[in-house]
């Protein structure tokens, strides 16, 4: 029994360390996905999609969004609420207000407009080194020093808080892709 029990725990620990070592997206495209001007599954209590440009887009209405989807799990390649990983997660939920974003981490780093660190407003995104150098892990800013975000250690979407010591050392840079 107690041999049994240490063999389940070093497989749940290992298991949790590939997993704890971030979301770095495969770029592959998901389906279905949302598009502007098209439709998606509904996320749980997920306010409808509009046709708004990204520019007019509320965002407050995406962050509320996000958070509806709080402990949607965690699945590498994930872009629905049935799994996430952080870079279907923000492609669903901008996705939802006819905002494209590319797939793969790397390439969000490359959208919107740059955003210094102290104008941080809800509905940035946000990028983390975790897994290798340059921006590996994306989540979207609540405001108030928080995010959320599909990250793998956890296995939910879940909040967090930009001045923990993991992310803080982490952070590498904010994009705005909606006013």
């Amino acid at each position: 029994m107690v041999r049994r029990f240490g063999t389940l725990l070093g497989l749940l620990t290992a298991t949790a360390a590939v997993m704890a070592a971030g979301c770095a997206s495969t770029g592959a495209t998901p389906r279905p996905f949302p598009t502007p001007g098209g439709s998606a599954p509904a996320a749980r209590g997920a306010a409808p999609p509009t046709s708004s440009p990204a520019l007019n887009v509320d965002t407050y209405a995406i962050t509320g969004t996000a958070l509806a989807l709080r402990g949607s799990p965690y699945r590498n390649g994930g872009s629905d609420p049935s799994g996430f990983d952080c870079s279907g997660f923000t492609q669903y939920v901008f996705g939802r207000y006819g905002i494209a974003l590319p797939r793969a981490v790397v390439d969000k780093f490359q959208s919107g407009q740059s955003v210094e660190p102290q104008q941080l407003a809800a509905g940035d995104l946000l990028f983390f080194s975790t897994v290798a150098s340059g921006p590996t892990h994306v989540a979207i800013a609540l405001g108030g020093g928080e995010f959320v975000h599909a990250p793998s250690s956890a296995g939910v979407v879940r909040v967090e808080h930009l001045s923990s010591s993991y992310w803080s050392r982490r952070y590498i840079g904010a994009r705005r892709v909606a006013n």
